[in-house]
């Protein structure tokens, strides 16, 4: 893409209503823009970085063995009074009426439209063990929205729900997820710490919250070291066999927030040389409730000796929109945000120092097409803007390569990488160049 034709309103200055870093950047870089209270816009850049966390949470799902499904933004209230939650939800939900005056609802979360989904074309215990997921946007009317896409009103949300006959087949569906959302995040080039946590109104007496560390998170997190330097789960686990080893493995170890922190424990369950105090965000959660909404709405499927068995179900959440702003908590400088290359809106950038010199362009040009062939998702900066501005606008957006081309270079026959996170700088051939950020974009792809 050439930034001649691309859309990307950057701001020099920073926002005032802009509380934290990742909501003053993702405004200077114009990945998005406030339409109403906790309400955005997603611009092209940051779209881009949406579909990527989007991608990479659809390929571990369909690793995990769940199944795609689309569910309704607007809801029916009735399915709502059907599982009892309709009054106890609370103001949070948003309740609308049609034409017709009946109540419907913009939908919190899913678990009423998929229980019934299930439970009206599922009726034998042999179509069963079942994972059905939904990436769908969301509405919770926050009494005060803030932080930007990390507390906001609308946002992106995976959510899957496991169907099980017995107890002992949820558990197992809930390890699948548990394994799926450790190799998620670290492909996102994240560390993610599980930890045990409270059910809240989704229900249930089994419940895992998964922390992605960053020195602005919203809360302090004590943890073992092992947790943060543990070997993430290869691209070849069996997903169908059994995966209580590793979830033990996982969860054995000590891991709290701030708020359910029990000092006296954490200095005598952890050695003080793996003692980790850090600050972190929520990223995903997932619950294993059992018959909590298939009960009172009426999902039972035939059991083996013809009984009726109500089913055994677990849901599982990951915040896609809020991921790109925790990813950005997680991953900035001064200078602006650091992409981790899987989830970069590009993963180089082309700068051409002089627009408009023809042998600047040429070279520029040149570069753009090999980078392209070579399947690099690459920018070039192709407008007439000073240096200055240009190197600050790379800075502020991110992309963790850049190349720079300038007039002096190119009679030298040379052009200069730089990497974003390090400020490394190499001076290579045009050729070279091109050869090192391939090496360097594909070997960073895919991180577990």
């Amino acid at each position: 893409m050439r930034l001649s034709r691309y859309f990307l309103p950057v701001l020099r200055e920073t926002p005032k209503e802009a509380e934290i870093v990742s909501h003053q950047l993702m405004l200077r870089a114009g990945l998005v823009k406030q339409a109403s209270a906790g309400i955005y816009s997603w611009l092209p850049l940051g779209l881009k970085v949406l579909k990527k966390i989007e991608s990479i949470v659809r390929e571990e799902q369909n690793r995990a063995g769940a199944v795609e499904l689309l569910m309704p933004t607007i809801q029916s209230a009735d399915l709502w009074r059907q599982s009892g939650r309709y009054e106890a939800y609370g103001k949070e939900m948003l309740r609308i009426q049609d034409r017709h005056e009946r109540e419907m609802l913009f939908g919190p979360t899913a678990e009423e439209v998929i229980t019934a989904i299930f439970r009206d074309f599922v009726k034998s215990y042999k179509d069963l063990p079942k994972n059905l997921y939904n990436i769908q946007w969301k509405f919770r009317d926050e009494i005060r929205p803030r932080f930007g896409v990390m507390r906001g009103r609308e946002f992106l949300m995976k959510d899957a729900y496991s169907f099980d006959l017995t107890p002992e087949g949820a558990r197992d569906a809930y390890n699948r997820m548990f394994v799926a959302y450790l190799r998620t995040f670290a492909r996102l080039g994240l560390k993610s710490v599980p930890m045990k946590a409270d059910t809240g109104p989704i229900g249930g007496d089994l419940s895992h919250e998964f922390i992605i560390l960053a020195d602005t998170g919203e809360s302090q997190v004590f943890c073992h070291k092992d947790l943060i330097d543990g070997a993430i789960p290869a691209p070849d686990t069996d997903f169908d066999g059994d995966l209580s080893g590793i979830v033990k493995t996982w969860t054995s170890l000590y891991a709290a927030t701030e708020e359910m922190h029990d000092a006296a424990r954490f200095a005598a369950d952890v050695p003080q040389d793996k003692q980790v105090s850090a600050r972190g965000i929520e990223v995903g959660h997932i619950f294993y409730f059992g018959t909590k909404y298939a009960e009172p709405m009426g999902a039972r499927v035939q059991g083996p000796d013809g009984s009726m068995i109500t089913l055994q179900m677990g849901s599982y959440g990951i915040g896609v929109s809020r991921l790109v702003g925790a990813i950005i908590e997680a991953c900035h400088d001064k200078a602006g945000i650091v992409w981790p290359v899987p989830v970069a809106p590009f993963e180089a950038a082309i700068v051409n120092l002089k627009a408009g010199d023809a042998d600047t362009d040429k070279a520029c040009a040149d570069l753009y097409g090999k980078l392209q062939a070579a399947g690099i998702d690459v920018l070039l900066d192709d407008t007439d803007e000073r240096a200055g501005a240009k190197f600050s606008t790379m800075d502020l957006i991110g992309l963790p390569y850049q190349v720079v081309v300038g007039p002096k270079g190119v009679k030298a026959g040379e052009v200069e990488i730089k990497h974003r996170k390090s400020g490394e700088k190499e001076t290579l051939s045009p050729d070279a160049a091109v050869e090192r950020v391939v090496a360097l974009v594909k070997g960073q792809r895919v991180l577990v």
